[in-house]
Formats: structure tokens, C-alpha cells, sequence
């Protein structure tokens, strides 16, 4: 799990012109007028795969043609990789315009002071702030000002290989989910039923991490029966209870005794069709429609006792204090954000505006699960979901936890164990 910095993907966008905006002459005079005509540079940090960043020139090119002053260059962090280099770079006064944030960075970010407040940019009647779900914005707001705006929020899903299911003669993960009959237990029955074959090319029933690295939607368990990692004021390290110890018990046995989940280090993607179910957010959509090999859908997270809990994924833009060009950065922040920005990014991102949620466009694009799948797993579930915790201290806190998954990995200890020391090691980084 050592971590690695990648080098930067800059993919630059080159301003268009007036003779191919699409606009209209006074459209782009009074855009130009904005910054007197004079041609700026907006630096956009992301963490975007391919696809994405393909729609996000897209975007740029559409914002550029009434905004011709304007050059949008995108600078791609993969996400390992992503807070620490944020830091870097604010440290060295060489901080983006505009970037994506996730609630894991929020609280280190508004710490640091280096986020601007873009509460204006809500009040603009053309914008319709009041078509943002109100509970969207709460991660964004300090002290009555707002340091940023949402654009994905996606709960965590189980996506799962409809073959496998009925290879292995299952009743779906959705029609048990409408029975209240998906429960963890079911889950664990469901990976084992379907794992088959050697360890070399074996199929597994299930996968819980996207990467080695995202242990997080593994809280759910937890979650689901009224406990969780962390104490709700992130105080304390309380995953070293009956629910944590039963967490990590669960992953032991699935991956050295029923060996229904690949072991650490294995990389099987959902893809291959060679994993049953795998839990990820829903923009893991956006992989998932180029699979033609095999049928898959989506359905809810198993239930405990509590019912499902899944964790919430959120994303935003921000804009940065020490921006040269605040006033063209507030005015891609708009065009992004609003309605247009969000009905485009919906194709790989659940939504925060209520008009968007509910249109044909983030439910019926090409290759998606079916309308019915997405209303059960994701805009049903989405108020229960729970955002995933952060704090000022969070990659060392992260670390001392993905610490604690490799001892469980190289069986070096009991959960029991394991957690007690994680708990020892995460504690006083909390008080911090």
C-alpha cells in the first residue's frame, strides 16, 4: 500500500474564437467586457478518469464560447495522491483557480484558510440556488459563508454481475433488497455461492475495495447497526467495537476461509467478470456501461439491523483565495454548478440539484442500469446515507488505518487485536 505521486495529465484547452463560439456577438462582447477583454488563464484541478475529463473539455469549450476570454486548463492529480499535493501547492503559493474537493478534504482545507467564500454565487437569481438540495451545501459551510458547491453525491452501491447470479442459481441482490431480505448475512451467502474455480483465475464472489486503499465504505457495516468508525463529533475511534470487530471477521473469513474475496495485492476488476459484486459509488457507472461482455445492475447496500446505511460520497468545486482571476474563476464556478454544468457532469455524478435528479438525463443515459434499479439503490437510499467522515489529521488518520487493514491482510494479529492498536494510534490524532 505504499503510496506513490503520479505525474500530472495536463490536458490544455485552447480558447476559442469568436468566429466558432456558437454565441452571439453581444454575448461574448459583454463576457469579454468582464475582465476588459483581456485573455486569462484559469487553472482547474481535478482527479477525473478519461471519460471524464473528456466531458469536462467539453464543458470548458461550451463556457469558453460566451466567455472567449477565458483559456480553462485542467490538470489532472489521481486521487491517492490528490490532498497531499493540494497542500503542496498551497504551501508554495502555486494553488488552481478552481478545483474538485472531497469530504474527506474539507476540514484540513478550511483549516488552512486557503478557500474562498462563494456564498454571492448562490444568491444570483439566474443561478436557482433553490434547486440545490439543502443538505448538499451543509459540508460547505463555516461561520455563514459557503466555500463551496456540489456537484456529485453519491451514495455507495453494490454493482453486481447479473450472470453470476443466475449462473449460480441467486435471487437478485434488488428483489431481495425489496423483500428486506438483503441483508449482510444474505451477502456473505450470495459471495460464496458464487466463487469458483483455482486461485489462479478464480472467480470471486465479492470485492470491497475499488483500490487497496479505499477501506471507508467498509464502515457501512457498521453504520447499518448504530455504531460506526469514528464517534459523531470525531473525537474518538470507535471501530473497535462488536460492529468493527465483526467487520474485520467478516473480510477474514471471506478472504482466507470461504476465499469469496481476493486477497490483498490481487487485482480482479469487475470488468474481467470475474467478481460477482463490488461495492463502489455510483460514479463507478461510468466503467461499468462500457462492459458489454456480461449484464450488470446496481442495488442497494446490505442491511443490518439498523437497515442499509451506505456512505455518501460528496464532491465540489472550489475556488481558491490566492486565484489572480477571482472574478472569471466565480463565473466558471457559476456555469459549472448551475444547471446546465450539473445536467451535464449528471452523466457520470449523482446530482445535488432536484430538477436534475429526477430528469431523464442522469436516469435514462445510454448504458445505464435500469431507471427502477437507480431509484431503489440510489435516490431512495440517499437519505439514509452518511457522509464520509473527515478531519484536519485525516491522512495520518487514514494511514494508521490502512496500517490496520495490512496486519488483517498478513493475518500478524486478531481483529481483536488489531483494532485495539489502530484505536491506540488514531485516538490522539483525533484530539488534534
Amino acid at each position: 500500500m505504499k503510496r506513490t505521486m503520479a505525474g500530472l495529465l495536463v490536458l490544455s484547452l485552447a480558447a476559442a474564437t469568436a468566429a466558432c463560439g456558437g454565441g452571439t456577438t453581444e454575448k461574448k462582447e459583454t463576457a469579454a467586457g468582464a475582465s476588459g477583454g483581456k485573455k486569462v488563464e484559469l487553472k482547474f484541478a481535478t482527479w477525473g478518469n478519461p471519460a471524464q475529463l473528456e466531458l469536462y473539455q467539453k464543458l470548458a469549450a461550451k463556457f469558453q464560447e460566451t466567455h472567449p476570454n477565458i483559456e480553462v486548463k485542467i490538470d489532472s492529480i489521481p486521487f491517492a495522491d490528490y490532498q497531499q499535493k493540494i497542500s503542496v501547492l498551497a504551501a508554495g503559493r502555486e494553488l488552481p483557480d478552481i478545483a474538485w474537493i472531497s469530504e474527506r478534504m474539507v476540514p484540513q482545507f478550511m483549516a488552512n484558510g486557503i478557500l474562498e467564500d462563494v456564498s454571492e454565487v448562490t444568491k444570483d437569481p439566474a443561478f436557482k440556488g433553490d434547486d440545490i438540495i439543502p443538505s448538499t451545501l451543509e459540508l460547505f459551510r463555516k461561520d455563514d459563508k459557503l466555500y463551496g458547491l456540489p456537484f456529485s453525491t453519491p451514495p455507495s452501491v453494490v454493482f453486481y454481475n447479473k450472470d453470476l447470479f443466475d449462473k449460480a442459481g441467486l435471487t437478485s441482490p434488488n428483489e431481495l433488497a425489496k423483500q428486506g431480505k438483503w441483508t449482510w448475512e444474505e451477502f456473505t451467502k450470495s459471495a460464496k455461492a458464487i466463487s469458483d474455480g483455482p486461485a489462479s483465475g478464480r472467480t470471486y464472489g465479492a470485492n470491497f475495495f475499488r483500490d487497496w486503499k479505499t477501506w471507508i465504505i467498509l464502515a457501512s457495516y457498521s453504520w447499518s447497526n448504530g455504531s460506526g468508525p469514528f464517534s459523531d463529533d470525531m473525537s474518538k475511534f470507535t471501530w473497535n467495537d462488536k460492529y468493527g470487530v465483526e467487520t474485520f471477521n467478516m473480510l477474514k473469513t471471506m478472504m482466507f476461509t470461504d476465499k469469496s474475496h481476493p486477497k490483498a495485492g490481487e487485482q480482479v476488476s469487475f470488468e474481467s467478470g470475474k467478481l460477482g459484486m463490488i461495492f463502489d459509488n455510483y460514479s463507478f457507472v461510468s466503467k461499468a456501461r462500457a462492459i458489454k461482455d456480461f449484464k450488470w445492475s446496481i442495488a442497494p447496500m446490505p442491511s443490518g439491523s439498523k437497515g442499509s446505511v451506505p456512505m455518501m460520497g460528496q464532491a465540489g468545486y472550489v475556488l481558491f483565495k490566492e486565484s489572480k482571476h477571482p472574478k472569471e474563476a466565480k463565473e466558471l464556478l457559476k456555469f459549472l454548478a448551475g444547471q446546465e454544468g450539473i445536467q451535464t457532469t449528471s452523466a457520470f455524478f449523482v446530482p445535488p440539484r432536484k430538477s436534475v435528479l429526477s430528469s431523464d438525463a442522469f436516469l435514462k443515459q445510454e448504458g445505464n442500469p435500469d431507471p427502477a434499479d437507480i431509484k431503489q439503490s440510489v435516490i431512495d437510499e440517499m437519505p439514509k446515507a452518511r457522509v464520509q467522515p473527515g478531519h484536519i489529521q485525516w491522512q495520518k488518520i487514514d494511514t494508521e488505518i490502512l496500517s490496520g487493514f495490512d496486519r488483517l491482510f498478513g493475518q500478524s494479529g486478531t481483529p481483536e487485536e488489531i483494532l485495539k492498536l489502530v484505536g491506540d494510534k488514531v485516538d490522539p490524532l483525533l484530539k488534534k
